[in-house]
């Protein structure tokens, strides 16, 4: 079991090496999508494994858990590393005509493999300290593609992003030290039970709350996401993509496992704050987005506000709002990786991203007009979408609490996110263009074309799928939220039986 659970890991840094040693010629960028298309197919044999089997879980160097270095992969843990795959194989065909020469020369795709082995080890690992190492390898491989290419903008974003990053590392770190002092542990599984035996519980509730700072900020959750608007829309469209579709999603991930299996000694407070987070993040990231007349602004701002539904499910704390949760993280990231791929082809056409000095999209190409729509109306939570399917899991979770307020802020952050994708449309498609409509736009040939079109298609096409045929889906959620609120099969894949 132990070789199924590292091929994720192993696949992606032994990619980033070979594409290194090839970063002077063209060769690097067919090693990275090679290497991106194996790490999709361990990540479907993994699934399988945890579909068929339950939890499982190795010990690295056979040393038991809780000493030694442990891997687990539940049903989230698994879908998370199935969609990071996917959207890095995405990723990985949109780079080949994205990605310039001298981008490849400073090591683009070997920082990206080593971003995506980043996030699959924190989606793996089942101990505290090893996630840490995990935020490492992410915030160094991602500052390095954030800054590539050293733009004044890129600069400034990239200092922000790390000076945030390191208070968060900080306060994680804490924490960890904290929680270990307590219980004497740092394995996830046992301290889901050592928790249960800390006598000081409102100690354990202060470092809950660091948990949750430190995460949050990884996760851009209210008032600390001002990092991200700063930064996304600054490199290039492969990387904002990736960042868009993944970074945020492995502290919301963190978020859920911690405040699931180890934090639930204080429910009524921990996750009350964590509603009213969620209320703000909602808020405040789609008025930010209201307020942009920038291709990528707005969908980064539209970042913010969607983290904060899935916060909320988290937040509410009920079998179905879990549900809700899963369902938003998994569409979430192929329709937010997806529209971003669309504003590079659409700055590739028109030469900008600002609103007010583009136009005639749509008349210049209707397939890109219809591949925006997709994930645009699916974010808005256009039925039949799987954008309207994880909003209303969310939204009948809160009313059967009888939560009316959060169900209210839901529903009209929902109506304000079809005013931005409105705004995008209207101006960016519709609209003629401003210096002239269609001779004004830079044609692109076919051989550049097809790689950035073919992953938007597919990426539209499964937020189609996942639409029309919710059923599955809805019910693998159900599974793994069943497996989040009660994690004794998670505790005995680990310990390997009562501690």
């Amino acid at each position: 079991m132990t070789w199924v659970l590292a091929l994720p890991l192993i696949i992606p840094f032994f990619t980033a090496v070979i594409a290194y040693l090839a970063k002077d010629s063209t060769a690097g960028r067919w090693w990275s999508l090679l290497g991106s298309i194996l790490s999709l197919f361990a990540a479907f044999v993994l699934m399988v494994i945890v579909l068929r089997e339950g939890v499982v879980a190795a010990q690295m160097g056979s040393w038991a858990a809780p000493f030694g270095i442990t891997l687990v992969a539940d049903l989230l843990s698994a879908v998370m590393v199935v969609i990071t795959a996917i959207t890095g194989l995405a990723v990985a065909i949109y780079a080949l005509s994205d990605i310039d020469v001298a981008k490849e020369r400073l090591g683009y795709h070997a920082l990206f493999q080593v971003l995506i082995a980043g996030v699959q080890g924190a989606f793996l690992t089942g101990d505290l300290f090893n996630l840490y190492v995990w935020f490492e390898v992410m915030l160094i491989s991602s500052f390095g593609l954030l800054v590539l290419g050293g733009s004044r903008a890129q600069i400034d974003g990239g200092i922000k992003y790390v000076a945030l990053n390191l208070v968060s590392t900080i306060l994680f770190l804490s924490g960890v030290g904290l929680l270990y002092g307590m219980t004497g542990t740092l394995n996830l599984a046992d301290l889901s039970l050592a928790v249960d035996e800390v006598e000081n519980t409102g100690l354990l509730t202060v470092v809950a709350v660091m948990f949750m700072i430190a995460f949050g900020v990884k996760a851009a959750l209210f008032p600390l996401f001002f990092w991200l608007p700063a930064a996304y829309h600054t490199p290039a469209f492969s990387v904002s993509a990736v960042f868009a579709g993944l970074l945020t999603k492995v502290g919301v991930y963190a978020l859920i496992r911690m405040f699931t299996l180890v934090f639930d000694h204080d429910v009524a407070f921990t996750h009350e704050i964590l509603l009213w987070i969620a209320a703000l993040t909602m808020v405040t990231g789609v008025l930010g987005a209201a307020a942009q007349q920038d291709f990528r602004k707005i969908l980064s701002f539209h970042i913010v506000s969607q983290i904060g539904y899935m916060i909320l499910g988290l937040a509410l704390y009920t079998p179905l709002a879990i549900v809700g949760a899963v369902f938003y993280l998994v569409h979430h990231i192929v329709v937010k990786a997806n529209l971003f791929l669309v504003a590079g082809v659409a700055e590739r056409l028109t030469g900008s991203t600002d609103l007010r000095e583009i136009g005639g999209l749509y008349k210049s190409s209707p397939l890109l007009g219809t591949l925006f729509l997709i994930p645009a109306f699916s974010l808005a939570g256009f039925p039949p979408l799987s954008g309207f399917w994880a909003k209303y899991l969310l939204v009948k979770a809160s009313l059967d609490i009888e939560a009316w307020f959060i169900a209210f802020v839901a529903l009209a952050v929902g109506l304000l996110t079809i005013y931005s994708m409105t705004k995008i449309w209207g101006e960016a498609f519709w609209k003629p263009h401003p210096a002239g409509v269609e001779p004004e736009l830079r044609r692109m040939d076919r051989a550049a074309a097809f790689p950035l079109l073919l992953p938007i298609a597919l990426l539209a096409t499964l937020t189609i799928i996942i639409g029309l045929s919710p059923e599955p889906f809805v019910q693998f959620a159900e599974r793994s939220a069943e497996q989040l609120l009660n994690p004794e099969a998670y505790v005995r894949a680990v310990l390997g039986g009562a501690p």
